[in-house]
């Protein structure tokens, strides 16, 4: 079964390509469900991470073309494997097995009709762990609202107050205004943090952790941030400032 639309706005940028003919997107993604690496991760925020780790899916290709990107190879189509819905929902299982504290599907948003499918298949033979949807936060309010049910917890990047910025950096200057719109409507789809515990250390098991890296002479950028996402949620929210700017060739346009 294809999930596809034959007219893709799976993403803001709604191209139009008809990907379940093949079309690529301006994502890079055509037809295919291509997944670049699957694995146990101990690097994300600790209450997604934990002890034993987050059972991350990095899914290729990308909405958003970040000219700083640390995961370009991956975000430009260049590495992973097509699998197949009834794989995926496999890799979520497998996942399980090796201790996983949640399922992490990062960069899911071009593909978010397969990956609810297999979310769904998954369910159906055992699968019961929190499902985090880890986006670049360039995401609809149509489709945040079609992950309820699915998701869990976002873990959602809010990478600019100024659309000059988002322009020069990742050709989308409507960002903010977009990501605000699907932030209220991730709020308000998953609820506040909530947790439990394993293996004595917390896990989140829905609401959203809003992420900010801060880049090099933006500063002032990223305080309007915190204060937009502080006076809009309060701690309805939990924010991660991350300082992990790595210089790519990219970055030098």
């Amino acid at each position: 079964m294809n999930h596809l639309p034959i007219s893709c706005a799976l993403c803001p940028r709604a191209c139009g390509a008809n990907r379940a003919a093949g079309e690529r997107g301006v994502c890079g993604a055509d037809d295919s469900l291509v997944v670049a690496r699957a694995a146990l991760h101990a690097w994300e925020e600790p209450p997604i991470s934990g002890n034993a780790g987050s059972g991350t899916v990095f899914f290729a290709n990308c909405p958003l073309r970040c000219v700083y990107c640390q995961n370009a190879v991956i975000a430009q189509g260049r590495a992973g494997r097509a699998v197949s819905v009834e794989r995926l929902a496999g890799i979520c299982l497998e996942l399980a097995a090796q201790g996983a504290l949640n399922v992490n599907f990062v960069t899911p948003t071009h593909y978010a009709p397969q990956v609810r499918a297999s979310v769904a298949l998954a369910r159906e033979r055992g699968f019961s762990l929190p499902v985090v949807w880890n986006t670049g936060g360039y995401e609809t309010v149509r489709a945040v609202r079609e992950n309820a049910g699915t998701v869990d917890v976002y873990l959602t990047d809010f990478k600019y107050a100024d659309s000059r910025l988002a322009r020069r950096y990742s050709q989308a200057p409507d960002y903010s205004e977009v990501a605000l719109a699907a932030l209220d409507a991730m709020v308000e789809t998953v609820g506040e943090p909530r947790f439990d515990a394993v293996g004595g250390a917390p896990r989140m098991t829905c609401g959203v952790i809003v992420r900010h890296l801060m880049l090099p002479g933006c500063l002032d950028d990223s305080k309007a941030v915190v204060r937009l996402v502080h006076e809009r949620y309060g701690e309805r929210v939990l924010l991660s400032l991350m300082n992990q700017y790595t210089p790519v060739l990219a970055a030098a346009a």
